[in-house]
């Protein structure tokens, strides 16, 4: 489908039935797969031969979705997670182990912080966090010589800042290492950061992916961009005989397309067993299928709700990266002309309490630990995904505490509008 606009991947990438085959996807939901012989079900075991033989690993559906996200993004390789936390933990604990290091925007979500800051460090891999806005002299310091990648965020959740790809790229590169970008927010309909430099690319398809809030998720694509054996010194996982799977390199039996996908799959998901269920991968493919037609309409919602609150008393701040004179804004139109995201993030000029009373009196938006759906929802990240951070990591994130990130569904722009006015009666 390489050939096609990203509309017709959406509808029908990654599966092209047979004659008599069905035309949706097929749910294959069982664990397990039947062959002939031993003979033949080593082969699969010992990677030497393509095949199925147990869903923990790899299953048909999840591949068939796989592929479509894979080919969105203009990737060569790509795998379903169980959710975009364990897509990211993948992306990094593929190349780094203990005794590493990696450098990460600090306004990455609350969830992804937690992750890298407390439990990967508990793993014994060290992160150093930067403004996404450092200076390149910044950025150049953060480094060390144990350093395996860069991480980031399109568009961050809930800050909404914008990364340089391109800048971030050229850093990591001169560094040898990969630059990890997490599209979620963007998708690959708004950005495909593989364009710019970006190595792998992660996606909590959780979000607008599903679009729906049916099914928790998660997603890794590898460009096939990066040369792991130019850079076999610091990735010996990928360049040096794997004992667990008699002595298989990765980067020279698989390339560098299908290096990291298969050492990914073979080795963490092998071993952590992080997998999305078929049922869930049918689900994430019917959102795909009108992830074209949903992302203008959210975008469109957006903006109309961001200019409103821009002219609000009420309101202190508005961030949102599609809004003329955002400090964003220059850098979402060199990444992303056609659209960022749904997602605006606002403060008042009453504080915390007036941000509590004006959620209190949604009727329309409802309260929910979830962004980017179609229904309209709305969050006070200091109070719940950011909740864990003190207030200097709050300020470092880009979150006050009166801050609150309003998803935009794809109901109609006229009828949000007059719901955010009604709670703002109420303040």
């Amino acid at each position: 489908m390489s050939d096609y606009r990203i509309s017709t991947k959406c509808v029908q990438g990654g599966y092209v039935p047979g004659n008599g085959e069905p035309r949706q996807i097929p749910i294959i939901q069982s664990t397990t797969f039947k062959y002939a012989t031993s003979e033949e079900m080593g082969k699969l075991f010992d990677l030497e031969a393509s095949g199925y033989f147990y869903t923990r690993l790899q299953n048909p559906t999840n591949d068939h979705v796989a592929a479509k996200i894979c080919d969105m993004e203009g990737g060569t390789a790509a795998m379903l997670t169980s959710s975009g936390q364990a897509a990211n933990f993948y992306a990094i604990f593929n190349i780094a182990n203990c005794g590493d290091h990696v450098v990460a925007s600090s306004t990455i979500y609350g969830g992804t912080y937690n992750l890298f800051h407390v439990t990967m460090r508990k793993m014994g891999i060290d992160f150093t966090f930067v403004e996404p806005d450092c200076s390149d002299e910044e950025l150049e310091a953060a480094f060390q010589p144990n350093t395996k990648a860069v991480f980031g965020e399109t568009i961050a959740n809930p800050a909404l800042t914008v990364l340089d790809i391109e800048r971030f790229a050229r850093a990591a590169h001169a560094h040898g290492v990969p630059l990890i970008m997490d599209n979620t927010f963007a998708t690959p309909i708004n950005c495909r950061p593989i364009e710019w430099g970006c190595d792998i690319v992660t996606h909590s398809t959780t979000k607008y992916m599903d679009g729906h809030g049916a099914g928790v998720g998660g997603c890794i694509v590898d460009s096939g961009k990066f040369d792991w054996l130019a850079h076999a010194d610091k990735f010996p996982g990928l360049t040096t005989p794997d004992d667990s799977y008699h002595g298989i390199t990765y980067a020279e039996k698989f390339g560098q397309g299908g290096a990291f996908i298969t050492k990914c799959t073979a080795q963490l998901m092998r071993d952590f067993g992080s997998i999305q269920s078929p049922q869930n991968a049918f689900l994430l493919n019917l959102g795909l299928e009108s992830l074209h037609v949903r992302m203008p309409r959210h975008c469109e919602n957006a903006l109309a709700v961001a200019k409103y609150l821009k002219a609000h008393p009420k309101i202190s701040f508005v961030t949102y990266p599609g809004l003329e004179g955002d400090k964003y804004y220059e850098l979402a139109q060199k990444y992303m002309p056609d659209g960022t995201c749904g997602v605006v993030s606002f403060g008042f000029k009453g504080g915390r309490t007036a941000a509590e009373i004006f959620m209190k009196h949604l009727r329309l938006a409802a309260i929910e630990t979830h962004v980017a759906d179609a229904r309209t929802c709305v969050l006070h990240p200091a109070s719940a995904t950011h909740r864990q951070m003190n207030d200097a990591e709050l300020a470092a994130a880009g979150i006050t505490p009166d801050l609150v990130r309003f998803s935009c569904g794809v109901e109609d722009a006229a009828d949000l509008i007059a719901d955010v006015e009604q709670a703002l009666n109420q303040i």
